[in-house]
């Protein structure tokens, strides 16, 4: 029965062991990678960053027109009541 066991559980450890060492090998590439991804901006992040700042400023711009708007009705109609 021994016979049969210590064959079988190198067979099973080699597979164990082999995938580990490939685990091992490739961990700093994988880390690597890692890193670059998280200190570069992709394509996408940039196009939705960049559609952010349009929208914050295209808000910013429609209420300064609207404070401008109201400082013109304002003046209308207080220099309606001076005539």
């Amino acid at each position: 029965m021994r016979i049969l066991i210590v064959p079988l559980l190198a067979l099973m450890l080699s597979g164990c062991l082999a995938r580990t060492a490939i685990d091992v090998v490739s961990l700093p590439v994988h880390a690597v990678g890692k890193g670059v991804d998280w200190a570069t901006t992709s394509q996408a992040e940039s196009d939705r960053n960049r559609g952010r700042m349009m929208r914050k400023e295209e808000a910013r711009i429609r209420e300064e027109e609207r404070k401008e708007a109201r400082k013109q009705r304002k003046f209308e109609r207080e220099r309606a009541r001076d005539d």
